[in-house]
């Protein structure tokens, strides 16, 4: 496969550059900083972030909030997807996430992983697997390019490339 022309976005093979600077992205977001939480680009198309749930997540049943499952979906998924564009930030247009099984103190994993589009409007699913191995939630989320380059971004930091 060929890299595409400079006007395109859409990532290549060779991204490990472009990978790199998303796990910084990650970890420059400010909301970021409320999770014990680390994002591995895995491969183009695939995210993978391993997070701590502590009980300072949990609601008053004693298990984390939904917005955990969310959050860390979300992001996993995003990031799977934003490994194909190389130019231009997504946002999140819609997500659909199935609880089942509920999440306790511990280390929990986020695995993400691109399903289709590659232009203006990309499909990534995510899933949760807990200590255990269990599967403990998944989702489902569209993502569409912004208008927002990812070099304008502070956080966007591409190491060796």
């Amino acid at each position: 496969m060929t890299p595409p022309d400079d006007r395109s976005g859409v990532a290549s093979p060779a991204a490990g550059p472009h990978h790199r600077a998303l796990e910084s992205l990650y970890g420059s977001a400010p909301v970021n900083a409320l999770f014990d939480s680390r994002l591995e680009i895995v491969d183009e198309g695939r995210s993978r972030i391993e997070f701590v749930v502590t009980e300072a997540a949990y609601h008053a049943a004693g298990a984390a909030h939904g917005t955990i499952y969310f959050k860390m979906l979300d992001d996993a998924a995003f990031y799977a997807a934003n490994t194909l564009v190389t130019d231009r930030f997504l946002l999140t247009t819609s997500f659909n996430l199935h609880f089942t099984k509920p999440v306790r103190a511990g280390k929990v994993v986020a695995e993400g992983r691109w399903v289709s589009g590659r232009r203006r409007v990309l499909v990534a699913e995510a899933r949760l697997i807990d200590g255990e191995g269990d599967e403990i939630g998944r989702g489902t989320g569209t993502f569409m390019r912004s208008r927002i380059a990812l070099s304008s971004l502070p956080g966007y930091r591409s190491h060796g490339g």
